[in-house]
């Protein structure tokens, strides 16, 4: 029998080209994370560098972990790890609040959670067919697209925002990524991501907005375990990372579904997304003895992927052994830190974008005109997008309810599975009982 496309290995002289692509789209999320981090708990630049080393290594092995799917860990599907947005951030609440240690703990306790609670969400995955995975893609698509516009215009209370010259950047990478697309052929068409960011970073440098500052001055940057000494367990302050987790195994779900598509590949969403989130609970779970946050499997490089038309798992493989490699060699983190951020904004947008649409093309398959239906999509559609459209809306409500419903995917995937077991599955029932009663 021939392989399947996503299980076969491509000559060298394409698989690292299209793996340093993986990498560049998303090596901005490890740096700005540990930068975030480091700013925040005001670390040294020792510290700093081993928690980058760090950083990198875990999502490389996590990438390589996820491709290769060893013992039913991974999804054996092209992903890339990387850290979360949202954990990072609870991360440094409980740090600030609790002290580091504990929020350190607070990682270990999730990582171990994903396990403990694994066999319970395994049960409710039949109540998350093509039409809610669809809603939470687009979601997911639609949060994205903020994140990717933020590295272009900074947050709007930070100094800088909407600067004339990172916007210039961010949008001509996107018209460089169209237009490259457009009139390039064959493998270069393929790889029009990583050109139309080579693109913009030629143009930063033509307007002197690269920078090479770097922190430290070592070569070599090994990963140092438990780099804020012993953890401390508190699982009343673990409850908001506990709380994500909850999400996070909802959305690894949908991009499991999705990355299978993508590929053209029949999985069995009972058994390969648990595969995924066994994946993310153990390099989180990793992480927590290395200072990190949570890490989880990445839409970025999905949408590349869908992109390139490169359906080879042994891509995200170079990936993961090139992030491994940039965690040890410190130069490396100051060449790719020294991208401008609204230059690969330009490129997430783009490629977060055909995430959204990758959700569209899902609910395609379903009947929208039928009002259950539409229900099913347009009430979770909008209870997701208002912590992205309005900023801020539950920061008066206690932190633990503001944290799940501030999370749009999470608070969208559950209303979509409610919803479609009420105007389904219930449905199905009451037509039973009524044939039973006649």
């Amino acid at each position: 029998m021939p392989r399947h496309p996503v299980d076969e290995f491509r000559p060298l002289s394409r698989l690292i080209p299209f793996g340093l692509q993986h990498v560049l789209v998303m090596a901005a999320a490890p740096i700005s994370s540990v930068f975030l981090v480091a700013k925040t708990l005001d670390l040294t630049p020792d510290l700093t560098v081993r928690l980058l080393s760090s950083t990198f290594v875990l999502a490389g092995l996590g990438t390589l972990l996820q491709s290769f799917g060893p013992w039913h860990l991974g999804a054996r599907l092209p992903f890339v790890m990387l850290p979360g947005g949202a954990p990072v951030i609870l991360f440094l609440a409980i740090a600030q609040e609790h002290g580091v240690r504990t929020a350190v703990g607070a990682v270990i306790l999730t990582g171990a959670f994903y396990f403990v609670a694994l066999p319970l969400f395994s049960r409710l995955l039949r109540f998350f067919p093509g039409i809610v995975i669809g809603t939470m893609i687009v979601l997911v698509g639609v949060t994205l697209i903020k994140s990717g516009a933020q590295l272009i215009t900074g947050k709007p209370s930070s100094p800088g925002f909407g600067d004339p010259t990172h916007l210039l950047l961010g949008l001509a990478t996107i018209a460089f990524t169209v237009l490259l697309h457009r009139l390039l052929r064959g493998v270069l068409r393929q790889l029009a991501v990583v050109l139309g960011l080579v693109a913009g970073t030629a143009l930063a440098a033509a307007l002197g907005e690269l920078r090479f500052d770097g922190i430290g001055s070592e070569i070599v940057a090994l990963p140092t375990p438990l780099p804020f000494g012993p953890p401390e367990f508190d699982v009343l302050a673990a409850i908001p990372l506990l709380i994500f987790a909850l999400a996070s195994m909802a959305e690894a779900t949908g991009q499991t579904v999705l990355n299978a598509e993508v590929v053209g590949k029949e999985i069995d969403v009972r058994r390969d997304a648990p595969r995924t989130i066994r994946g993310d609970g153990l390099v989180s779970l990793l992480g927590g003895f290395f200072g990190t946050s949570l890490m989880v499997t990445s839409g970025e490089n999905i949408g590349i992927v869908r992109m390139t038309g490169v359906r080879s798992r042994f891509v995200t493989v170079v990936a993961g052994l090139v992030l491994v490699a940039i965690g040890l060699f410190a130069p490396l983190v100051r060449l790719i830190d020294a991208i401008p951020p609204s230059v690969v904004g330009g490129t997430a947008v783009v490629v977060f974008s055909v995430i959204a649409v990758m959700g569209v093309q899902m609910l395609r398959d379903y009947d929208l005109s039928d009002h259950r239906n539409l229900l099913v999509v347009a009430v979770p559609l909008g209870l997701g997008l208002i912590p992205v459209l309005v900023p801020g809306i539950y920061d008066q409500l206690p932190s633990t309810a503001g944290i799940l419903l501030d999370s749009g995917v999470a608070v969208g995937a559950a209303s979509a599975a409610v919803l479609n077991v009420l105007f389904n599955h219930l449905r199905t029932t009451e037509r039973s009982e009524d044939t039973v009663a006649a």
